[in-house]
């Protein structure tokens, strides 16, 4: 089970209200991989820095990547630092590893028979393992879409994540999430600004 993969796979497969943001996304997907790398005991968490353990190799590709990636000598790197850093682009790196698996294919035009620039998901055990987790409710998966902002997140499903380090996480994840929305919203009004002096002049 990867939760990265799998909250990118239900990005992909969910229709939301509205469309994902990549960043936003990218910082979940860094949040998911923390959850993983704790999962797989590569990591635990002092409070909210990401103390690494001796390093084994990941069966996972990218996640052996981030487990390759980690501060590992003190002071130790903060979830939220990790976001920051890891989650660049992120979302990019996760559809590029699915396509190479077969698992997303390029979308063919309906009139013209050549592949756009589209993609869409394939059928697989990867996709029905996904859509499973998420048809079950899955706490983390459902906190951690919710801050990618494919869903909204229930009063229910936070009280079902009870493990303080996972908890950690996606606490992190939400703010920083939230964090990113702020510096969207005040750009917006710099360029709206910006082009008010514009058309003044």
């Amino acid at each position: 089970m990867s939760t990265p993969r799998d909250l990118m796979i239900v990005a992909m497969d969910v229709a939301p209200d509205r469309p994902v943001e990549t960043g936003d996304l990218s910082l979940a997907l860094a949040g998911a991989e923390v959850i993983d790398l704790i999962a797989a005991e590569a990591v635990t968490l002092d409070g909210d820095l990401i103390v690494p353990n001796p390093q084994l190799p990941l069966e996972d590709g990218l996640l052996d990547q981030a487990a390759t990636s980690l501060v590992r000598e003190t002071p130790y790197e903060s979830v939220e630092d990790w976001l920051w850093r890891r989650g660049r682009s992120l979302s990019s790196a996760y559809l590029a590893a699915l396509e190479a698996e077969g698992l997303v294919a390029r979308q063919r035009g309906r009139w013209i028979p050549v592949r756009t620039g589209k993609t869409a998901l394939v059928d697989s055990p990867a996709r029905s393992r996904a859509a499973d987790r998420w048809a079950q409710g899955e706490p983390v998966l459902a906190q951690l879409a919710a801050a990618a902002g494919i869903r909204e997140v229930s009063d229910e499903d936070s009280a079902k994540v009870t493990d303080e380090s996972l908890d950690t996480v996606i606490a992190v994840v939400h703010d920083a999430v939230t964090e990113l929305e702020a510096v969207r919203q005040r750009k917006s009004v710099e360029d709206a600004a910006y082009d008010n002096v514009w058309r003044g002049m």
